[in-house]
């Protein structure tokens, strides 16, 4: 590993033989949840069609590495939130133009049988994204996330059924958690066997009801240092197969309110790498083998 975690980078090393660029893409879909999730802003659809995105980024990526592997990233709104037909454009563009994987990000409640057996005929590597956010179900609710952690595992059961790939999306610093919390969200998450996953700490976004929380002192967002120790406490209980995706959110800059420290991408994540490196720990350190039901 060139990390003291399992990076995407070094999976894809290993994997497929170098690394995989992301062409993210707006299909146009919305999402199941009213009311909204506390946290999320209103992010207004492309305009372009799923081709003119994809060749779009294919030319900004080929800018940077002319004989790059693209992996067309359906990573706006909920990516399973539609009839069959339309998924199965989706797929099917992305083989045509050529990606040479897909990653689908999607919530579990709109997973089912039918979707599942679609996408496990998708020809090339295949990635879904769930997002959980956190395993507490007193979290769920006050954060109005629409559904709840057994919800989560039935959505997760039938992608592993059919062997496709899962990576888990969770937020630390949402309203109420404590560093317990946050890390036993990582130790059930390892427990049950995800391929990778995707952290990064709750942002205050304009325009949400959590900005209003922030507003009148009812929500406080993690600190940097906080936020570095809960991230290693989570790696340590995480399988050292599990990928790690992300260790940082990359919302969008203009409608950030909050924390400001989440705006240097570099700062935290050289900040996991020194209290990693400080502690002499590594991403498995603590993770328990007992299976989770």
């Amino acid at each position: 590993m060139t990390k003291r975690y399992y990076s995407l980078f070094d999976y894809n090393n290993d994997a497929f033989g170098g690394r995989i660029y992301k062409a993210t893409i707006d299909a146009g879909l919305s999402c199941p949840n009213e009311p909204k999730c506390i946290y999320c802003s209103q992010i207004p659809k492309s305009k372009l069609t799923i081709e003119e995105q994809f060749k779009a980024e294919k030319q900004r990526i080929s800018l940077k590495d002319p004989n790059a592997k693209i992996c067309a990233y359906f990573g706006i709104r909920t990516n399973t939130f539609c009839d069959l037909q339309k998924l199965n454009s989706m797929i099917e563009t992305a083989e045509t133009l050529g990606a040479f994987s897909v990653s689908i990000a999607t919530r579990a409640d709109c997973i089912d049988e039918e979707k599942v057996e679609l996408l496990s005929r998708c020809k090339l590597p295949l990635t879904v994204e769930l997002g959980l956010q956190t395993v507490h179900d007193s979290t769920a609710r006050l954060i109005q996330r629409g559904h709840l952690y057994e919800d989560f595992l039935r959505g997760f059961k039938l992608l592993k059924q059919r062997n496709i790939r899962v990576c888990v999306h969770i937020i630390n610093g949402l309203p109420g958690e404590d560093e317990q919390m946050m890390v036993e969200t990582a130790k059930t998450l390892g427990k049950l066997g995800i391929d990778g996953i995707k952290i990064h700490s709750c942002h205050v976004m304009k325009n949400t009801k959590l900005e209003e929380m922030y507003n009148s002192g009812e929500y406080v967002p993690i600190s940097f240092e906080d936020y570095i120790d809960v991230v290693v406490k989570q790696l340590e209980v995480l399988p050292k197969e599990t990928v790690i995706e992300r260790l940082t959110g990359d919302g969008d800059k203009r409608l950030l309110v909050a924390p400001d420290w989440s705006r240097d991408k570099i700062a935290v994540l050289g900040g996991i790498d020194k209290k990693m490196a400080e502690l002499n720990t590594f991403q498995g350190q603590h993770f328990n083998y007992t299976p989770t039901n």
